[in-house]
């Protein structure tokens, strides 16, 4: 396969296939395309090792580079997840969370690998840009207090005013 003419290069340490594998059983419209393995050795590892797995997370094409220690991801670069429900905003996120990975504010956790995931309802997004900019604070306001995003508190803080 020849890669996408702008593709997202994720660095790893080696974990490459294990964290596209992951995203592929995970996110709809995901895959593992390709493993290319090194053709010798080389100063940070052995013939036939993963240097790079060519992914796709819900449709976006990826590179993953196992490129080694030393170079961690930030919260600088995060994919950002539309849900449609609670339940789908659950399973995202409870499987990102349940499989190492670790719960952020207003709706951000990050995998075991260190990639920031926005897992992100869109009554949330319709609920914070609404012309009704009282209502998209409260909103707003109520996202604040969370980490996983409650759909039916956003309803209730729109409807009512009420905070979760």
């Amino acid at each position: 396969m020849t890669l996408s003419k702008n593709t997202i290069c994720l660095w790893y340490d080696g974990t490459a296939l294990d964290a596209a594998t992951f995203y592929a059983q995970t996110f709809p419209d995901s895959a593992v395309v390709a493993v290319h393995r090194a053709p010798s050795d080389y100063p940070a590892g052995k013939e036939g090792d993963v240097i790079t797995v060519e992914f796709t997370v819900m449709g976006i094409p990826c590179l993953g580079l196992n490129g080694g220690p030393g170079i961690q991801h930030t919260i600088a670069f995060s994919f950002q997840v539309a849900t449609d429900d609670q339940a789908e905003t659950d399973h995202l996120w409870n499987a990102i969370v349940r499989n190492g990975g670790q719960e952020n504010d207003c709706g951000w956790c990050q995998d075991k690998w260190g990639v920031s995931w926005q897992i992100t309802p869109r009554v949330l997004t319709d609920a914070y840009t609404s012309p009704d900019r009282a209502a998209a604070k409260r909103a707003f306001a109520a996202m604040m207090t969370m980490r996983k995003i409650d759909v039916a508190a956003i309803e209730a803080a729109v409807r009512s005013g009420d905070q979760p």
